[in-house]
């Protein structure tokens, strides 16, 4: 069904309905327009309102998306809550599924915990789930969820763990950590992606596995071009480009940018909905962002009303 087989990664958006439930026949047809693109699909993640979404609501959209056969091994859902016990559920779904892994929250809601506390919380995880199929990608976002996962803590992880906890995404957003998880572990097949394409081709030259990133739901074949020529000598080019995209959505509030985005270019206006306490962008911020991309001669290829695929 994909182009490709890389690693580019999307946090997957989340069409609602009118009544706010998840639209899974529009979820569906995103999720295929962006494995042609070569994307995987990181779905349940920062923007795809994961937070916002309950459970049972995430089991059956991941049961509904292998039914209606997105493979498996191109699915990363994210997993992680402030409850162990959901965590395991969801985690044992994925794996029951023959999702590629999951992508793990720390427990965000208590702050400043140790990292003995975080160690207790991932072990339990780990062994309630008690799959050797299992396997854990950390997502450290400290901007976001106000927990850190420091390298310590991922190297007693890995040694506690080696076949289970295999990666990490970075969205820290500083590079000096990302390049520090890279140079301490990569070594050991430990993957490390970046959590934004800004860092795409430096986590790429060093080493790393490559980058799981919110504008991938809207630009994937440029992310996934540089993804799979990054040694060529128009790289650094490449990179420019993503860069001036990525600050263009960066104007807005990314989730409600992303989806107004995919609304406009695919003709479906369900996608402009957020869960409360998000909001849509309002008419004069689509009309701005509009424009900015009209300018950069900006195209979501092949996407046509649902997020179904064109046959060009």
């Amino acid at each position: 069904m994909s182009k490709f087989q890389g690693n580019v990664w999307s946090p997957v958006i989340t069409p609602f309905g009118s009544d706010l439930s998840p639209d899974i026949e529009c979820l569906v047809s995103h999720c295929r327009w962006l494995l042609a693109q070569g994307v995987g699909l990181a779905v349940f993640g920062t923007n795809s309102e994961a937070n916002s979404l309950t459970v049972a609501e995430k089991v059956l959209m991941l049961e509904s998306l292998l039914a209606a056969g997105i493979p498996g091994d191109r699915l990363m859902p994210g997993t992680g809550s402030c409850s162990i016990g959901d965590t395991v559920t969801l985690s044992r779904c994925a794996v029951e599924q023959g999702c590629k892994g999951v992508l793990m929250l720390p427990p965000f809601f208590y702050k400043d915990v140790s990292d003995e506390g975080l160690f207790r919380y991932y072990s339990e995880v780990i062994d309630r789930v008690g799959d050797a199929r299992l396997r854990v990608y950390l997502y450290h976002i400290p901007h976001v969820a106000q927990v850190s996962i420091s390298l310590p803590l991922v190297e007693r992880l890995i040694k506690t763990y080696p076949d289970t906890v295999v990666g990490i995404k970075d969205s820290s957003g500083d590079w000096s950590n990302t390049q520090a998880l890279i140079d301490q572990f990569s070594g050991q097949g430990f993957q490390v992606f970046a959590g934004s394409e800004r860092f795409l081709l430096a986590t790429l030259r060093a080493s790393g596995a490559g980058c799981i990133s919110a504008t991938a739901n809207v630009n994937p074949e440029s992310i996934v071009r540089l993804e799979q020529t990054w040694k060529q000598s128009d790289a650094d080019e490449q990179q420019a480009r993503l860069d001036h995209i990525r600050s263009l959505f960066e104007r807005f509030p990314m989730i409600p940018a992303l989806k107004a985005t995919t609304g406009h270019y695919s003709g479906e206006a369900g996608w402009l909905r957020t869960r409360p306490p998000l909001v849509e962008l309002n008419d004069e911020q689509r009309r701005e962002l509009f424009a900015l991309l009209d300018a950069e001669n900006f195209q979501m290829s092949g996407l046509n009303p649902k997020g179904t695929l064109t046959d060009a």
